[in-house]
């Protein structure tokens, strides 16, 4: 039967019409709609009897009437009943005016059987009809929209869900939540990293949901959340059962760089390398390793964080206890180097116990060098005690103490004034460093390279490993300083002059400046001084400079020596007044009515007569 401008109407709202008659004006016949599981109750109706055929708002009353008393929805969760399984749909009756057709595989899954014709099922429904006039249902959705209700009130109370990793995907992997599909990252999958999930694959596991967003259908779970509170209750309830400063055994699951990890039976404990042994130890890897079975004792539990320190040293004798009685200061031991460090090198003097040699106690004469090319490694050495600190387990040594001072015993072979050879070890702008004898070095400074050279000229002189003759100036033991000098060698050339002050001296001139002239006297040490301007005539008309030329002969007069600044001063002005008042002296005076001309004249061929 169809209606004009409608659809198809399903068999199932077949309607009968028993026939009978009443009084007219009131005749009535009572039609009745079959009753299925779903639909609403019989309702009677008043229909004409003028005609036994229904026209078409009487079959909408009829539909209306059938449909009456029920609230449905698109995108609601409803009962239905399976009214015929056929080509692989189950056809299911939700009371709409046609039934609807869901796939058989909807309803078979892990732990779910097939339905059979009258089971009650919940279905979603997606649309009341489509263009053909049927209903859209889903058992997916429906199971779905049930496991989102389910998964919202565990989210709620922080409860685990049960599901099934069920694949793969980019970043990690699938878990069927029973209906709802949520994302499992990699990282959240176990405790430590996992390489094969093969085994994990469908089996059904708690998870724990850390996010959900229904409207976008996003749900985010970690299988690792669950490990971790289940691996803290256990950590708890162990930890309960273990005590400070209790022994233990427990096998070694790990090494790292600053020690390894000991499992005492369900939980573990860090035995730390400096806790290994009384001992330096480089590496863990040097005392235990993995899967050893050691004895360890319970340093410390931290209840809070449930983290447990252990050690094994606190096992042995202590063997610093006593050891500032076994090692007085300033007595000599033998040890072995155990380590090298920048600042220093370690020396285990027995077993447990170590002191440190500082890089400044290693040499008398090596300086600023690393202490890897002093000693090495496992090399035996004897070292002196020079301080010990047992609180804080320190003990200070020496190597160099165990040798005699170089500079004491430089200055017993060679005191001041003893001439040395050496070579030319360094060259500086202040002078000459000289390697001598015990490894030692002596510095001549640049004033006393040359006795006539400023120290920059004499320096040029010298090159990096040229031999060299010296003499011991000095020697500081305390500062460690050895002087040398090769001027004095020769002598002061002032001291061998024989000269004085008041000497007249015949000189040559060496150079010829404006304010004055450069002069040389002396044969076998020439000895250099300088004529000012002002001195080189008692006339002022003949303080000229440029009357004079190199290699002239002059005659001067000594008038100041300065041995510290090794300047000698000369006056050819202070001579001709000296001679003049000797003249006056001897061949005239005031009351003999002579002129000076005279005077000088006479003084003047006397001298020459003489030379004669």
């Amino acid at each position: 039967m169809t209606q004009s401008g409608r659809g198809p109407v399903a068999s199932a709202h077949t309607v009968q019409f028993p026939t009978g008659r009443t009084r007219p004006g009131s005749e009535t016949t009572q039609v009745k709609r079959p009753v299925s599981n779903l639909a609403a109750p019989e309702q009677p109706f008043n229909m004409s009897t003028e005609t036994l055929t229904p026209s078409t708002d009487d079959f909408a009353a009829m539909l209306e009437a059938s449909l009456a008393g029920r609230d449905l929805a698109e995108g609601q969760v409803i009962k239905g009943s399976v009214t015929a399984i056929e080509n692989g749909d189950v056809v299911v009756d939700v009371g709409l005016k046609t039934e609807g057709r869901i796939p058989l595989r909807e309803f078979t899954g892990p732990g779910s059987d097939a339905p059979k014709v009258g089971d009650d099922v919940e279905v979603y429904l997606e649309r009341i009809e489509n263009a053909l006039g049927d209903a859209i249902l889903s058992r997916d959705k429906a199971r779905r929209e049930e496991s989102w209700d389910r998964l919202e009130k565990s989210f709620d109370k922080k409860e685990p869900v049960n599901g099934a990793i069920v694949g793969r995907v980019k970043g990690g992997f699938t878990v069927d939540l029973g209906g709802a599909s949520a994302f499992l990252p990699g990282s959240q999958v176990d405790i430590r990293p996992v390489r094969d999930v093969g085994p994990l694959m469908n089996q059904e596991q708690p998870f724990a949901i850390l996010k959900m967003d229904r409207p976008r259908g996003n749900i985010v779970v970690s299988r690792r959340a669950v490990l971790e509170e289940s691996r803290a209750e256990q950590r708890a309830e162990l930890v309960g059962q273990l005590a400070e400063g209790e022994a233990r055994d427990g096998v070694v699951k790990n090494i790292t760089d600053y020690g390894a990890f000991v499992d005492l039976g369900g939980i573990d404990g860090l035995l730390h390398v400096t806790d290994m042994s009384w001992s330096r130890v480089g590496h863990p890897s040097e005392v235990v390793e993995v899967g050893q079975t050691v004895k360890v004792q319970i340093i410390k539990i931290n209840k809070e964080t449930q983290r447990i320190s252990l050690g094994m040293k606190q096992l042995m004798s202590d063997p610093w206890e006593g050891v500032a009685a076994k090692y007085p200061v300033g007595a000599v031991f033998e040890g072995r180097v155990t380590n090298i460090a920048e600042y220093g090198a370690f020396v285990e003097l027995e077993e447990g116990v170590e002191g440190l040699v500082h890089v400044s106690e290693m040499s008398w004469t090596k300086k600023n060098v690393h202490p890897g090319k002093i000693l090495s490694t496992s090399q035996e050495v004897q070292v002196m005690v020079l301080d010990v600190d047992a609180d804080k387990r320190r003990i200070s040594l020496g190597v160099k103490q165990t040798q005699r001072n170089p500079w004491e015993v430089f200055a017993e072979t060679f005191p001041s004034g003893t001439a040395i050879q050496g070579e030319i070890k360094n060259i500086t702008e202040f002078g000459l460093f000289v390697g001598l004898e015990g490894d030692i070095d002596g510095m001549v400074h640049l004033s006393d390279i040359s006795w006539d050279q400023s120290g920059e000229q004499a320096i040029e002189g010298f090159k990096k490993g040229d031999m060299v003759d010296a003499k011991v100036l000095d020697v500081d033991v305390e500062k460690e300083r050895v002087s040398l000098g090769i001027k004095q060698l020769a002598g002061d050339p002032m001291d061998s002059s024989g000269v004085g002050r008041g000497d007249t001296v015949t000189c040559t001139v060496t150079e010829v400046t404006t304010g004055g002239i450069e002069v040389a006297f002396g044969d076998d040490s020439p000895v250099k001084a300088f004529i000012r301007k002002s001195d080189l005539s008692r006339d002022r008309g003949e303080q000229r400079p440029e009357r004079f030329a190199v290699g002239d002969k002059v005659d001067a007069r000594i008038t100041n020596i300065d041995k510290g600044t090794r300047r000698i001063s000369l006056s050819i002005k202070a001579l001709e007044i000296s001679e003049e008042r000797e003249a006056v002296e001897q061949y005239g005076s005031s009351d003999a009515g002579a002129s000076l001309g005279d005077i000088l004249g006479a003084a003047l061929r006397e001298k020459d007569d003489k030379a004669e």
